[in-house]
């Protein structure tokens, strides 16, 4: 084994993760997969579900579905009892489902504003809760919770969202010291923006024209440039040290002051 692979290689390991339906968190479980984990994908859609397993396992990687719907603990608890069953233990868990919404402050209505807190604020909690709870039993795990831009700064026209997200890093920053003397790490990726589903049911030409006069990079993300703050936030090894941290994947977004 080489001295990258000691670091950054995750064989024997199994990895959750949580929204890899989509996306973005689907092209962090095939990095995942290509370092050498086991790769539980959870989510809603079986079929999307089973078309990211069978991208992983042509590519030589290891990984399988699981159903999931993160606004019910008891549907958390269950898919982790249902993978500590198949493989006896948790290493690693990303929670990454979540929604987005574009309606007006003073349009939206009590239950679209519940279900996107429900979906990325409380799912994130009820997973650091039940998984943690596993990792704290067995000595170590890792934690990688899905935030964003707007962890950091409020996004106009995506105020719930913002909010949620903003509320996730500061959930990710208290577990993270209570769980860091059980030896289970927790952090934040923060990517910027990248053409997922979300994005693109609110992006206009317009607003994609301010989004890059923010941007120094001056364009969008590839899912696949998520891959290495993924390693190394959930690295035994690379990341052994780190922990409440958040890293922001976004070509420059949150440097912008003017």
């Amino acid at each position: 084994m080489s001295y990258l692979e000691k670091l950054f290689g995750f064989d024997g390991q199994v990895a959750v993760v949580i929204g890899g339906t989509g996306v973005l968190c689907g092209e962090m479980a095939e990095g995942l997969a290509a370092a050498g984990a086991h790769v539980v994908i959870a989510g809603r859609s079986e079929e999307r579900g089973a078309a990211r397993v069978a991208s992983i396992e042509a590519k030589g990687g290891k990984a399988s579905f699981a159903a999931v719907d993160t606004t019910s603990k008891v549907s958390i608890q269950g898919l982790c009892d249902k993978v500590l069953a198949e493989h006896g233990k948790v290493d690693a868990v990303i929670n990454g489902a979540g929604v987005n919404s574009a309606t007006p402050y003073f349009e939206i209505e009590a239950d679209e504003f519940d279900n996107i807190i429900r979906s990325n604020l409380n799912g994130t909690h009820f997973s650091c809760q039940v998984f943690g709870k596993v990792m704290l039993e067995a000595g170590g795990g890792a934690i990688l919770n899905i935030g964003s831009v707007t962890s950091y700064l409020p996004l106009s026209k995506v105020f719930t969202y913002s909010a949620s997200k903003a509320a996730i890093l500061n959930l990710t920053q208290n577990v993270a010291r209570e769980f860091a003397p059980h030896k289970v790490r927790v952090n934040c990726l923060c990517p910027g923006f990248f053409p997922a589903e979300q994005n693109r049911k609110i992006l206009s030409e317009e607003r994609i024209a301010d989004i890059m006069r923010h941007t120094p990079m001056d364009r969008f993300g590839d899912a696949e440039e998520l891959i290495g703050a993924t390693l190394l936030l959930l690295s035994k090894t690379a990341g052994s040290f780190i922990t409440g941290e958040a890293i922001y994947v976004d070509g420059g977004f949150t440097s912008m002051t003017i």
